[in-house]
């Protein structure tokens, strides 16, 4: 009784995230077709539509697009993006209210969380508009 205790603490334990990181495939399972807003520290942070064929569009909610894709390496979700084409990997969790989103890059650096999710595209005007 007191080592199924004392396994029960331990696993207890665990940091959340190495027990359900999402595979690739979750991730594109649950985010195909749909366009994601993250927030980060309470404020809005950005959003990213997740197209066919794992390509995405990222926005920082200023009208502005950047065209994309995401690929699986060593069990994180990778990003390269036009003007940013160097890796950039995160994990991903689903919690309790949705994505949960861990930049592996940099890990001190804040989490991003689901904020809400739509099937409606991002709203993209292009460089230089009204000017």
């Amino acid at each position: 009784m007191r080592i199924l205790s004392l396994a029960l603490i331990l696993f207890l334990a665990l940091p959340a995230a190495a027990q359900s990181l999402m595979t690739a495939e979750e991730f594109d399972a649950y985010t195909l077709g749909k366009t994601f807003y993250y927030g980060s520290l309470g404020q809005p942070y950005g959003a990213e539509e997740y197209l066919d064929d794992r390509r995405v569009r990222w926005s920082f909610l200023d009208g502005r697009c950047q065209e994309g894709e995401w690929y699986e390496e060593a069990g994180l979700i990778c990003f390269t993006y036009e003007n940013q084409p160097d890796p950039q990997c995160w994990s991903f969790e689903k919690g309790p209210s949705g994505l949960i989103a861990r930049f592996e890059n940099e890990p001190m650096q804040s989490e991003l969380y689901e904020v809400e999710q739509s099937v409606e595209p991002l709203l993209c005007l292009g460089p230089d508009v009204g000017v």
